[in-house]
């Protein structure tokens, strides 16, 4: 069997570095699984982050079959996810930001969802996310070495190291984020603030994602 040679050291550090980036960068995933956990519990939250970790290892088998790779060959594809993405983080940023919007940190009542319904919404946030997409199409590509052992069990490495990362980041978020909940809600101006911050980050990768060709 031949030997697989996986980026050194260095690219693996860059590699870990960029998608600890995209972890904890506010997005979607990120909102839906703080408003369970907060809303619901720690435990309806790392049963949402078992739909979104679903999610992720779909994208990783996409692109390690090399289906994502239509995405790049089929323009109306690639166009429709982008415009997609687009509008759905649009309406987020709109949801953080309109009068009366809310903190995703801000404690409140929020309909209790039965586990099979948080996994399955888990599941659809991640798919539905194009920061995901773009991560396993445009990002983890480079990474793999051509010519050096299998493509395809390359891919399947760097992207376990994704869902890794993600994870363990996620699972802090789920069981701390009721505490950090608590702080905020003494600090209404710190609420406010987290409220335009993410509001506005997720209405700028709106507009990023939309212009970019």
């Amino acid at each position: 069997m031949p030997a697989i040679a996986l980026p050194g050291t260095a690219e693996l550090t860059s590699f870990l570095v960029v998608v600890l980036g995209f972890a904890v960068t506010p997005g979607p995933n990120m909102i839906y699984l703080i408003s369970r956990a907060i809303g619901q519990g720690a435990a309806a939250g790392l049963i949402s982050l078992g739909g979104m970790v679903l999610g992720f290892v779909v994208y990783l088998l996409c692109a390690a079959l090399g289906i994502t790779a239509l995405l790049t060959t089929v323009p109306f594809a690639h166009v429709t996810l982008r415009l997609v993405g687009a509008v759905y983080l649009m309406v987020l940023a709109w949801q953080a930001l309109k009068p009366g919007g809310r903190s995703p940190f801000e404690i409140r009542s929020v309909r209790r969802s039965s586990g099979g319904r948080l996994f399955g919404m888990g599941l659809v946030t991640t798919l539905l996310n194009p920061k995901a997409a773009l991560l396993y199409l445009a990002l983890l590509p480079q990474f793999i070495v051509p010519g050096h052992g299998s493509v395809f069990v390359q891919t399947l490495v760097l992207g376990l190291l994704h869902i890794g990362v993600n994870l363990v980041v996620s699972v802090g978020i789920a069981l701390t984020a009721g505490a950090l909940a608590g702080v905020l809600a003494r600090r209404p101006a710190w609420l406010r603030a987290q409220r335009w911050m993410m509001g506005g980050l997720l209405a700028a990768f709106s507009v990023k994602l939309a212009a970019e060709g």
